[in-house]
């Protein structure tokens, strides 16, 4: 089987980013709720990490107590996707980034991903991440045919049932077969993929997220 990684290549303004050359994680979050927490919490154990959030991220991580400043103070930059052409994706054409996590990623992301799409930060992030040849990890959301996934504080539920259609579970194994691309099904599998990723990097997780 060949090795997944073999391929790989080593302000919000992304022309002002400044440090040194393939030092990075890109941590894209789009709009899932779906092991949301479980998901920043890894990412915060990560040494050099930024955010990349889709304008539903943007909308939708407060609706699960995770306000946008706070997270600007935890992480060492959050890149919003404000612009129509993604205008951060350019930190990677500067050679920041080793790796692009999608975490979590929506069916609606997975699909676009899956097909070539890319008219949002975390799916050009992906795409252009695969033009590359920069790894990428996904967390999608929709792998099984029940899913229980967390409400938002609003809702009156606190944990929800879903079950994914076929076409959803068919866009996962798509996704599968796009080059430079690992697929996770869950917060153990997302930490397991992280895990190999330092080690290939000679990397160690951050002993605090403080």
């Amino acid at each position: 089987m060949t090795d997944p990684w073999a391929s790989a290549g080593s302000g919000e303004d992304a022309a002002a980013f400044v440090g040194a050359p393939r030092s990075r994680f890109a941590w894209c979050v789009s709009g899932s709720g779906h092991f949301l927490d479980e998901s920043i919490a890894i990412a915060l154990r990560l040494p050099e990490v930024d955010l990349f959030l889709s304008a539903a991220a943007d909308e939708v991580l407060p609706l699960y107590g995770h306000r946008i400043e706070a997270l600007k103070a935890r992480f060492g930059r959050v890149f919003r996707d404000k612009s129509a052409s993604s205008v951060p994706v350019g930190t990677l054409y500067e050679d920041a980034y080793h790796t692009v996590v999608v975490a979590p990623a929506t069916s609606n992301t997975v699909a676009k991903c899956a097909f070539g799409f890319s008219d949002s930060l975390p799916t050009n992030m992906f795409a252009q991440a695969g033009k590359l040849g920069i790894p990428g990890i996904v967390f999608a959301c929709d792998t099984e045919p029940v899913v229980i996934t967390k409400a938002p504080q609003s809702s009156h539920q606190e944990w929800l049932t879903l079950r994914p259609r076929r076409i959803e579970l068919d866009n996962v194994d798509r996704l599968r077969a796009i080059d430079h691309c690992i697929v996770v099904r869950s917060p153990a599998e997302l930490e397991a993929a992280l895990e190999t990723r330092l080690r290939e990097l000679k990397l160690a997780w951050n002993t605090s997220s403080s």
